[in-house]
């Protein structure tokens, strides 16, 4: 593929820039009515499935956590979303951006991200409601 087209991509759909590759198990956690189904479908036609559910009961690749300010306590969910993780996988935080519904201060995410011991890489707009970062463990 050229980068041309790679670039095309990226506009036409959001979750080539996240970084998922075909064959990857992406968990996804959090999932509700306000969720950007468009990001959804992206991720899914890059890896090939569908994504699993919070009942998976085996390791992800790379965990898609949908989280809102009423969800409950950000560092827990990370926490938790860290022991779903084959080593060397990413946690997509989503939350929605400045001004929405449920809306995180970037302070908060920052302290809850340090807290569960994991290290921000990347932060992007990820759709219209929706701002993602990408967090990583340490390597072990």
């Amino acid at each position: 593929m050229s980068a041309t087209a790679d670039h095309a991509e990226e506009r036409t759909n959001p979750a080539a820039r996240l970084g998922f590759e075909p064959g990857q198990v992406v968990q996804e956690i959090g999932y509700d009515d306000d969720v950007d189904q468009d990001l959804r479908e992206g991720i899914e036609s890059i890896i090939g499935q569908e994504l699993v559910d919070e009942d998976y009961d085996d390791v992800a690749d790379v965990v898609l956590l949908w989280f809102r300010d009423e969800d409950g306590d950000l560092t827990d969910a990370l926490v938790d979303a860290i022991g779903l993780l084959e080593d060397g996988g990413v946690i997509w935080l989503l939350a929605p951006k400045t001004g929405r519904d449920g809306y995180i201060e970037p302070s908060d995410m920052s302290d809850a991200a340090q807290t569960a011991g994991l290290s921000q890489t990347k932060s992007i707009s990820v759709g219209k409601d929706w701002t993602g970062s990408r967090l990583v463990a340490p390597k072990r």
